[in-house]
């Protein structure tokens, strides 16, 4: 009876100082579910202030094509950094960013240090606009400042003790969320 060999594991990770280690409060909501209920509270808001309502949800063709075209963008934007994950070898998992192997700083994260929260973002902006009401903004407003409370505030104390200088090299040249405009990235 022939028997497959192990593989060979990848060379254990040094530790990180305890200062880097995530808080008892983050790494713990999936980024999805942080967007999930900032979407429903849209919802609740649209609902609690109906006199907000710029037009009907779903409006016509012009606020169906707004709505889909910033979801379609959106979840382009998202796959594309979990893509750049796959390419690099390193964990996209958001509950365990000390596993990163190495910083994913190609494709899309020469554009973007956060395109996977940025794309989910997109998409919950192609829900405010097909929901159209004001009152649904300051949720939308609220969902990055939930993602970095959460998660992100994490994730970059990690990075950092792990990569250092090479971190810090790409942040400087790399937005949290959004292209410069106009500007070289090396």
């Amino acid at each position: 009876m022939h028997t497959p060999s192990a593989l060979p594991s990848a060379p254990a990770l040094p530790p990180l100082p305890a200062s880097a280690l995530p808080r008892w409060y983050e790494c713990r909501i999936p980024p999805p579910v942080i967007d999930a209920a900032a979407a429903a509270l849209m919802l609740w808001a649209v609902r609690a202030v109906p006199a907000a309502q710029l037009w009907s949800a779903g409006g016509n063709a012009l606020i169906w094509g707004a709505a889909l075209l910033l979801a379609a963008a959106g979840s382009a934007i998202a796959l594309a950094g979990l893509h750049s994950f796959w390419q690099a070898r390193t964990t996209p998992n958001p509950f365990t960013p000390a596993r990163s192997r190495q910083l994913a700083t190609h494709g899309i994260y020469r554009r973007t240090r956060n395109p996977m929260y940025a794309g989910m973002w997109l998409i919950l902006a192609g829900w405010g606009v097909w929901l159209g009401n004001a009152a649904a903004l300051l949720p939308l407003a609220a969902a990055p400042l939930a993602l970095n409370f959460f998660q992100i505030a994490a994730e970059e104390r990690i990075l950092r003790a792990r990569f250092g200088r090479e971190y810090e090299h790409w942040c400087a040249r790399t937005p949290r969320w959004f292209v410069n405009v106009g500007k070289k990235t090396a």
